[in-house]
């Protein structure tokens, strides 16, 4: 299949340390991404869509948020850049439940971690709905890639 990233790219530079909680929701996202993922280019302007396999390099440059993207080949394809602000509430309220939940696993009954668990998914789905959005017209996503998208894009918030 060519509507897909069969490579992801993390600009960590200027991020601090992220814990390793943080690591390796980012590892597991990147493995998923990487195992199953819908990512489309839209024809625009009447030009052609370059095929894929993409590669797709993410990273915050001034206060946005970059997607590259390139050809499997590693031809340059293009770059867009989102505002970050329609993010930052959600990203905020993602990290707050994470919190929650990464310490409720070491104290709490099964019950309340999975209720803890189910609200973070919750937010984690509200993210991938903000992220098809402000992709729209941009790049085609399904819900499954755009919720590891997002677990990649609080992972560069974390700096």
């Amino acid at each position: 299949m060519s509507n897909r990233i069969c490579h992801i790219e993390i600009d960590e530079s200027g991020l601090a340390r992220p814990t390793p909680q943080i690591e390796q929701e980012r590892k597991v996202a990147i493995f998923d991404l990487l195992e199953d993922n819908s990512f489309g280019l839209p024809a625009r302007d009447g030009r052609a869509v370059p095929e894929g396999p993409y590669r797709l390099a993410l990273a915050i440059r001034e206060g946005r948020l970059v997607f590259s993207i390139a050809t499997e080949a590693a031809a340059p394809v293009g770059e867009f850049h989102l505002s970050l602000g329609p993010f930052r509430q959600v990203v905020k309220d993602y990290f707050q439940i994470c919190e929650s939940y990464f310490d409720a696993v070491k104290r709490l009954p099964p019950s309340q971690i999975e209720a803890i668990d189910m609200a973070r998914r919750g937010i984690h789905n509200e993210g991938a709905r903000v992220l098809q959005e402000r992709l729209e017209g941009k790049a085609e996503v399904d819900t499954d890639t755009a919720r590891r998208l997002f677990t990649l894009i609080c992972v560069l918030h974390w700096g």
